[in-house]
């Protein structure tokens, strides 16, 4: 895109997203300043992913050396077991006050703890990094909030402020249960500020285009260390209107199409991921018409694979993945079943039917989890469960059996034949349980599933060939490895859900030139289970394979035997 053109072009999103509240002067000179920022244009990248691509979802601090910063201890580790991931997330690795990082203090220094800028650039050089832009909210300490609370005239309108407690609040859409409203002084004044998720995290005001100007300053700032993903936190909530839910409304949309618009012409290689925890439907919207995020996170398969394997029912998850559209050239989903964060249940609505939703969380208690509740319309409701994967399979529905770590494998390798890219929580990786004594320390219950890992003691934990880590961690490395030779499991590959029994749960995926086929069939059960293959379609013409077990069909016309939670990838084609 010519400049003029991008000119043009960031003229009308700020027209769109400041509609009647700017004038035209206003608008070009906050177009003028955007601008400015970017000067070289970039070549577009046709291919941004492929096969090969996985992302490891990870803190500077999930493992620790003594004496080491933790950025150098995370790239010793990196570097030396994870080299079939080409993403890293590291997630927020800033001067924080709470929430593991997500209360910001300072956006462009590195915690001391972990490094500095050298220190991260060194894994951005061997893999590529995705990064948070913690775009809705900053931490009560953060120099920005501080000049506020001095009286700043610059900062006078950077956070939403009121006199009184904010009003006309029965349609907002809540992720937390602690009131909206944060009591402050400022020049002796007391007034309110407006906190979506706690009092530590101070919600910015982007009606104040220079809000918007700040953070596209600070995007440009982790583009120019060679960040190749930017994860958008909680970006459903930065526009607040009183009396709408205050949640996805339109001018967040034509801020990130803003965004994008910058991604496409200036850092090409680069994608925007959306973190939106939030019904599907909703979350779909985050594609936009292919000018918005690259990649949004695909919220609703973690918690319906789960319901579907311990409960040993594909009906909903089979239900869901017919209705799911495939993303289209420029777009994917992006897979996970755990992350820093608990197993959201808002992406439940309007897929499980209430009862099961209870029973589900019912079962989770049993298994030890703790909740995230949040507070809708003067009530609370159970918004998250937090526990680690390997405790959250611990059992089924049917209650205590040997097959635990089957079930943990049995997701993973589901997850890794889904259309889209997949990512690992670094705890799934390494086999982490539940951290209760993590929990007492920080009084989070999301710390229940980010546990710091002593890297010699993990070492030697992987190195025992019976340990359900050294089981868990070589189990994922090893499909992992063979998926990643599979064109049929390109993000953008053809994907049919097949017609079979709620016992199992299975689709077909296909190559983009058409040459591999491969059927990626599960038993969600504990009992051994049999389809005849006429019913799974094999093409009798091609000779098939199962590409995990290693074993080729004798008889397509038999019947295929399961063990419990076992999955076939029958391919015509094995690479």
């Amino acid at each position: 895109m010519r400049k003029t053109k991008f000119n043009e072009v960031v003229k009308s999103y700020l027209h769109s997203i400041y509609v009647n509240n700017l004038n035209e002067i206003k608008i070009d000179q906050i177009s003028k300043k955007i601008c400015s920022l970017f000067q070289n244009q970039k070549a577009s990248i046709k291919n941004l992913w492929s096969e090969k691509d996985i992302f490891l979802i990870t803190y500077a601090d999930s493992i620790k050396k003594k004496n080491v910063k933790n950025l150098n201890s995370l790239y010793d580790f990196l570097n030396r077991y994870c080299k079939e991931f080409s993403y890293i997330h590291v997630l927020p690795f800033f001067p924080y006050t709470s929430d593991d990082g997500f209360a910001v203090k300072d956006f462009k220094q590195v915690n001391s703890e972990h490094g500095d800028w050298k220190d991260f650039k060194k894994i951005s050089l061997s893999f590529k990094t995705m990064v948070d832009l913690v775009i809705n909210h900053c931490s009560s300490e953060n120099k920005l909030f501080i000049d506020f609370l001095n009286g700043s005239s610059i900062m006078s309108d950077f956070f939403i402020v009121s006199d009184k407690k904010f009003k006309q609040l029965e349609k907002i859409v809540r992720p937390r249960s602690s009131e909206i409203s944060k009591q402050i002084t400022s020049n002796n004044k007391t007034k309110y500020v407006w906190c979506t998720f706690s009092h530590d995290q101070i919600d910015f005001n982007f009606k104040n285009p220079d809000v918007l100007v700040y953070f596209i300053e600070i995007m440009k700032f982790y583009l120019d260390k060679n960040v190749k993903a930017l994860r958008l936190d909680a970006v459903a909530f930065i526009w607040k209107q009183l009396g709408t839910s205050c949640i996805n409304l339109p001018q967040t949309h034509d801020i990130i199409r803003l965004l994008r618009l910058i991604i496409d012409n200036f850092y090409s290689d680069v994608l925007i991921v959306t973190e939106t925890n939030i019904p599907s439907h909703e979350n779909l919207s985050y594609f936009g018409n292919n000018n918005e995020a690259h990649c949004i996170y695909n919220f609703s398969l973690a918690p319906l694979l789960i319901h579907a394997i311990v409960s040993g029912n594909g009906k909903y998850l089979k239900r869901w993945s017919r209705s799911m559209p495939p993303a289209q050239e420029k777009n994917s989903y992006l897979n996970f079943l755990s992350s820093h964060d608990g197993i959201g249940l808002r992406p439940l609505e309007g897929i499980l039917p209430e009862k099961e939703i209870k029973n589900y969380i019912n079962f989770f208690k049993k298994q030890g989890a703790l909740f995230g509740l949040r507070k809708n319309k003067k009530k609370k409701s159970v918004y998250e469960v937090n526990i680690t994967l390997l405790d959250a399979f611990k059992e089924s529905y049917l209650g205590s059996d040997s097959f635990g770590i089957k079930r943990f494998i049995l997701a993973h390798t589901i997850l890794f034949s889904m259309e889209g890219i997949p990512a690992v929580y670094i705890q799934n990786l390494v086999g982490s349980k539940n951290d209760y004594n993590k929990v007492k320390k920080t009084g989070s219950n999301r710390s229940i599933n980010r546990k710091n890992w002593e890297f010699n003691l993990l070492e030697e934990k992987l190195k025992k060939k019976n340990s359900i880590n050294s089981k868990v961690f070589y189990f994922l490395k090893e499909i992992i490895t063979i998926r990643k030779k599979q064109p049929a499991f390109h993000p953008n590959a053809t994907q049919f859900t097949l017609q079979l029994d709620d016992d199992f749960f299975g689709i077909w995926r296909q190559s983009i030139d058409r040459s591999q086929s491969i059927f990626c069939v599960s038993n969600l059960t504990n009992s051994l289970k049999k389809i005849s293959l006429l019913n799974i379609n094999l093409i009798s013409t091609n000779e098939w394979f199962d590409i995990i077990s290693q074993k080729k069909i004798k008889n397509q016309k038999g019947n295929i035997i399961f063990k419990p939670y076992q999955t076939y990838w029958l391919t015509n084609k094995a690479f």
